[in-house]
């Protein structure tokens, strides 16, 4: 598996959503209502959810009122995806890192370290300015990701878990600019078992303001926790950016 597809061959595996996607659905729906809340958008706003997966925050937003779009690499995702879409709630498959849409989005939403997985910065710039040349003036961007510094000092480097009798073998390491995540899979049915490694580049808070910067985007807003506490560089578990265009 080459480094630069293993988030297009990794993101369509089942495994990959039985791994992450048994996740507290109650945690995720309290976060976005306190995003809302802060950000309180308007009535039928349209909403970009960017690496949607397969829609399960697109169709939460949906049933608040709003007219969302969710967008995603994985095919499969966006099959899953397009069972639920209906006149106010639409799903694409699309590679964040094209044009999509220009001067069209209320708001667009990155949500869950959905981000950060490209061999280069030039792939990460085009996708932060397709995001930009999609909102409106004034529109906004939510970006969530990982707290760097938090991450690297709370590292477990060896994880085994058990998921419908799936065993999921998981080593996690770093170096200067990236996590790494060696995910070995064992399922009865499979004649050898599957391994994956996931890489996320080390983004700061720095990073991301001159990313931003360069496509007309302003950080206004920065939480470092899912309930939108104060960041701290250092114990904050997230990184949770608010920019306007």
């Amino acid at each position: 598996m080459q480094e630069h597809t293993w988030f297009k061959d990794w993101f369509n595996s089942p495994y990959y959503h039985q791994l992450y996607f048994k996740r507290d659905e109650q945690e995720a729906a309290a976060f976005i209502d306190k995003l809302l809340a802060d950000l309180k958008p308007a009535e039928k706003a349209r909403i970009l959810d960017v690496a949607c997966g397969r829609g399960r925050h697109s169709i939460y937003l949906s049933e608040k009122g709003f007219d969302v779009t969710g967008i995603d690499l994985s095919e499969d995702s966006i099959k899953e995806a397009l069972l639920h879409e209906t006149d106010h709630l639409h799903f694409y498959q699309h590679d964040m890192r094209l044009p999509f849409r220009i001067n069209y989005f209320d708001y667009a939403f990155n949500f869950f370290t959905s981000f950060g997985y490209f061999k280069t910065r030039r792939e990460h710039d085009n996708s932060i300015r397709m995001i930009a040349q999609s909102l409106k003036s004034d529109g906004c961007f939510v970006l969530d990701y990982l707290n760097v510094r938090f991450a690297e000092d709370h590292m477990v480097n060896q994880l085994d878990k058990e998921i419908d009798e799936v065993h999921y073998h998981i080593t996690k390491w770093q170096d200067k600019e990236h996590f790494y995540k060696k995910i070995i899979i064992e399922d009865a049915p499979l004649q050898r078992p599957l391994e994956y490694v996931e890489t996320v580049a080390k983004f700061s808070l720095g990073d991301f303001k001159r990313m931003f910067a360069c496509q007309g985007l302003h950080i206004k807003e920065v939480f470092g926790d899912y309930n939108l506490g104060a960041y701290d560089p250092i114990s904050s578990t997230r990184l949770i950016m608010i920019a306007t265009k």
